[in-house]
């Protein structure tokens, strides 16, 4: 059972970097037409365990579907190393790509998988 670290990471041009706290033993690995073809492993975290360091004027988003989850991306290197919307209970949350998390190997972690495709 993992437990809560503290993480640092951001894009691959590095214009966007932050600080998160996480516990990344679940990680999710969703189908959904997102996900899938962006590569995106996710790890949901409470808003207040995030901390944008730098590159907030570097974000674009893009939403589709419910339009609900803010997918951010950096405007240079078009990476999405995090998005923001909000849980089933009203509340901020931020994901990351565990991706884009420094010295995290993905091949290391267990990954949940989530058919977002049929949702």
């Amino acid at each position: 059972m993992a437990e809560k670290q503290s993480y640092e990471g951001g894009c691959h041009c590095g214009n966007v970097r932050y600080k998160a706290e996480a516990d990344l033993g679940t990680v999710i690995e969703c189908n959904c037409s997102h996900c899938g073809r962006k590569g995106l492993l996710l790890n949901f975290i409470p808003a207040e365990d995030f901390d944008l360091h730098k590159g907030a004027e570097a974000l674009k988003d893009y939403r589709f579907n419910t339009h609900r989850i803010e997918h951010l991306f950096c405007d240079t290197c078009g990476v999405e190393s995090f998005a923001r919307g909000k849980h089933k209970d009203g509340s901020d949350m931020v994901a990351l790509n565990v991706r884009c998390l420094d010295g995290v190997d993905p091949g290391d972690l267990e990954l949940t998988p989530f058919d977002g495709r049929s949702k």
